[in-house]
């Protein structure tokens, strides 16, 4: 009967956890994508990168949503059942509450190796895999790179300017500025520009213009009645090498032994003069998991009052003012992460010693509560 009502219990809070944890990813997620719009629109990417970048970006969200979905999800549903007077089922079938935060307290070191892996392992490589989608993609949507009356330099060492589109898609007084790798530049000028198709490619064709080419001061011009001016293997501005958040923790532990002269190792982006920043990409993957238990443990404080108590409401606000409060100190502990080893070392046992302090707490409210029964 007790694994019955445990499985119950569980169920209602995991069922809920999810919920929540999809719901509320899903909603940032949807206006994250609004925002990524600038890559397919600004950037001309086509809509097949957009799409796949905006999802592979779902993980991440997931992970920062985390830790308030279960920590809200697990206080409501303890909270729904106090008020269903449910709670008093475990009480009458000899649960004692000691059991119930043992038993959350075990899985909610489960949901924490979860975490750890999802943000060391999961998200890297999806923002890995997302970024190299862009780094692999070609700047194709044309159409969106020339808009009348304003300068357009997404596409690096290319400024474009229209200064007009008529209703057929002709673009009037085009002006295009390249730069060359000498240090040199283009400059075209034409009447007329419209896109055209020619193959699986996209080109813009010049119509009654002027080119200027100046290569080391060296000055040349030719007119020109039509001329094809193609935009394929040309770079955008947007940043495609791999960042630190991209990289594979293990990658990132051996940088770590490398500038603290634990091993002597050659690692690919291992930036010795910026510590700080390895630091604080292991903390938020290894450590602010911890963080997890002593959240689970919080709402589990719900359960030691009973709604006939008149400091049943006050208690409950307290609670959540108190969850809160440490899902705050988990992000804002990120920023104090330095170059200091011992420090840093300090900041990541924060979270053991608040979950055993948040356990003590349950040990000694319990043991009180047992001697004034007897």
């Amino acid at each position: 009967m007790k694994k019955i009502i445990f499985r119950k219990l569980l169920s209602d809070c995991l069922i809920f956890f999810f919920l929540t944890l999809i719901g509320i990813s899903t909603i940032i997620w949807v206006f994250q994508a609004v925002n990524f719009l600038d890559i397919m629109i600004e950037d001309g990417r086509n809509y097949s990168v957009y799409f796949n970048y905006t999802l592979l970006n779902f993980p991440k969200i997931i992970s920062r949503i985390l830790p308030f979905a279960l920590f809200f999800s697990f206080s409501y549903t303890f909270i729904k059942y106090e008020i269903n007077n449910e709670l008093i089922i475990f009480w009458n079938h000899g649960i004692n509450k000691i059991s119930i935060i043992n038993f959350f307290f075990r899985i909610s070191i489960l949901i924490m190796l979860i975490q750890i892996l999802l943000l060391s392992i999961v998200v890297p490589k999806s923002q890995e895999v997302a970024r190299s989608q862009l780094r692999s993609s070609d700047v194709d949507f044309f159409e969106g790179l020339i808009k009348p009356k304003k300068f357009n330099d997404t596409i690096k060492d290319l400024t474009v300017f229209a200064e007009d589109k008529n209703d057929n898609g002709e673009f009037k007084n085009i002006y295009i500025k390249k730069k060359n790798s000498n240090n040199g530049f283009q400059i075209t000028f034409a009447k007329k520009g419209v896109f055209e198709s020619k193959g699986n490619k996209r080109i813009l064709v010049l119509y009654d213009g002027k080119t200027l080419n100046n290569n080391k001061d060296n000055i040349t011009n030719f007119d020109f009645s039509k001329s094809d001016f193609g935009l394929s293997n040309m770079d955008s501005h947007f940043v495609t090498h791999q960042k630190i958040k991209e990289q594979q923790t293990m990658v990132l532990i051996k940088c770590m032994q490398s500038i603290l002269q634990i091993k002597n190792l050659k690692i690919t982006n291992c930036d010795i003069t910026n510590t700080r920043q390895t630091y604080k990409e292991l903390f938020k993957r290894l450590v602010t998991p911890l963080y997890l238990p002593v959240l689970t443990l919080i709402s589990l404080l719900l359960i030691l009052t009973s709604k006939e108590n008149l400091k049943y409401t006050k208690n409950k606000y307290i609670t959540f003012l108190i969850g809160f409060s440490i899902i705050i100190l988990s992000e804002i502990s990120l920023g104090y992460i330095n170059n200091n080893l011992i420090k840093n070392i300090t900041i990541s046992i924060l979270p053991i010693l608040l979950t055993l302090i948040t356990y003590f707490v349950f040990i000694y409210k319990l043991r009180k509560f047992k001697n004034k029964i007897f």
